[in-house]
């Protein structure tokens, strides 16, 4: 599918990426989330189906591990 940023002559494709979340005043990271990149500028799409996934995810599970997070001052 093209890329929809305006100019952009890229097309997106299937990749597995990290997505990073503040849920709950904690930084949530979620790594191997499937979603479409475009392969020419970065932008990111996430399908609805996903987007439902990750919000059940926040919801009911417990983080497998935690990381350290610091902060830029």
């Amino acid at each position: 599918m093209k890329c929809s940023i305006e100019n952009c002559p890229g097309e997106y494709e299937p990749r597995a990426i990290t997505h990073t979340v503040r849920h709950n005043g904690r930084v949530v990271v979620i790594d191997h989330v499937p979603a479409e990149i475009c392969h020419v500028c970065g932008d990111v799409l996430l399908r609805p189906e996903t987007i439902r996934q990750l919000e059940s995810l926040l919801k009911q599970t417990p983080p497998a591990n935690s990381v350290p997070l610091y902060e830029y001052a």
